[in-house]
């Protein structure tokens, strides 16, 4: 009985990071809107007040709650894939760090899982490191919902956030950044290892401007979780969800996991495989205010070449075959 508590506690633990992710910020905003048509119009003029004041929080870093980052239902929701942290070297909290974080998956899970909480020790194998996870600034928009999410500890992913964090006279700042973003949710197939990062060099300016080192992140397993249906890129499908990522900034997949009640039904329920994360060694980086495009492409380079290293070292113990392989897009 009591494992079959366990396991049900788990599936809505897992159900319910899902669904706060999906609807959470649509819910707020329809019934924002709805109340202004009540007797508790109030309640929306408030929040609504209090969302201008606030405005700027998510750009200066956020406000983080180590109450919820401590939730015991993340704790489930880690037992149910389950979720590993790996460290692979030491990061000096004398230091700051720009982490560079693959493959984006549909919902980030090992990310959230391993840096947005502290069930898997991330504070402990990294102490004095504040670990800040960069996501779209769009999602700050959405009312109640930017609260939720800034409450364990991410921030806008625009330029004016990440300067202010690492430019803290407090040593230790962690940006993590899912360098794919929404292009790479297209490719989260199970079995592929398709990364977006050819032409992604944004974080590596950043960490030159800053001085700051480069580490790769890779989260084995994350691809795995959900079923995608992929398109071919010449099909209408495929445009219209190219277009609406341009728009919005979010892509449209298609995807499906289990059921809430049952494995062998489709539904909103991520799979339970494995997810390991593996954190790599940092890469030195000086500081350029002003960086050259030739330095932006050498540590560019460098970084995939790490990157690729770190995935060959580790892809094995972490379940896969000897033939995967990165590919860069």
């Amino acid at each position: 009985m009591k494992i079959l508590q366990k396991q049900q506690l788990e599936v809505l633990s897992t159900y319910k990071y899902v669904s706060c992710f999906l609807f959470m910020g649509p819910f707020f905003s329809l019934l924002g809107v709805f109340l202004l048509f009540t007797s508790l119009w109030w309640l929306s003029v408030l929040y609504t007040v209090w969302l201008f004041l606030d405005w700027d929080t998510p750009c200066q870093g956020g406000r983080r709650s180590q109450w919820i980052r401590n939730w015991v239902l993340w704790k489930h929701m880690r037992d149910y894939f389950p979720i590993k942290l790996i460290k692979t070297a030491e990061l000096p909290s004398n230091r700051n760090y720009v982490l560079a974080t693959h493959p984006h998956g549909i919902l980030s899970v090992g990310v959230f899982c391993n840096f947005c909480t502290e069930v898997t020790g991330s504070s402990q194998q990294f102490p004095g490191l504040r670990f800040s996870l960069a996501i779209l600034n769009s999602l700050f928009y959405l009312p109640v919902y930017r609260d939720y999410v800034m409450s364990y500890g991410t921030c806008s992913v625009n330029h004016q956030s990440l300067d202010f964090i690492l430019s803290q006279p407090q040593l230790g700042q962690a940006v993590l950044i899912l360098v794919g973003g929404a292009h790479e949710a297209l490719h989260a197939v199970p079995g592929e290892h398709c990364l977006t990062l050819r032409n992604c060099k944004g974080f590596v300016r950043l960490a030159l401007r800053h001085g700051t080192s480069l580490v790769p992140v890779y989260s084995f397993g994350e691809n795995d979780i959900f079923r995608v249906k992929a398109f071919a890129p010449d099909s209408w499908q495929h445009l219209f969800q190219v277009t609406i990522k341009k728009v919005v900034g979010i892509s449209p997949c298609v995807f499906w996991g289990r059921g809430l009640f049952s494995d062998k039904s489709c539904g909103l329920v991520p799979l339970a495989r494995p997810i390991i994360t593996v954190v790599g060694r940092p890469i030195p980086v000086p500081q350029c205010p002003q960086p050259t495009e030739e330095q932006v492409d050498h540590y560019h380079t460098l970084y995939m070449k790490a990157l690729e290293q770190l995935f060959e070292e580790h892809k094995e113990s972490c379940g896969l075959p000897a033939s995967a392989h990165l590919t860069f897009i």
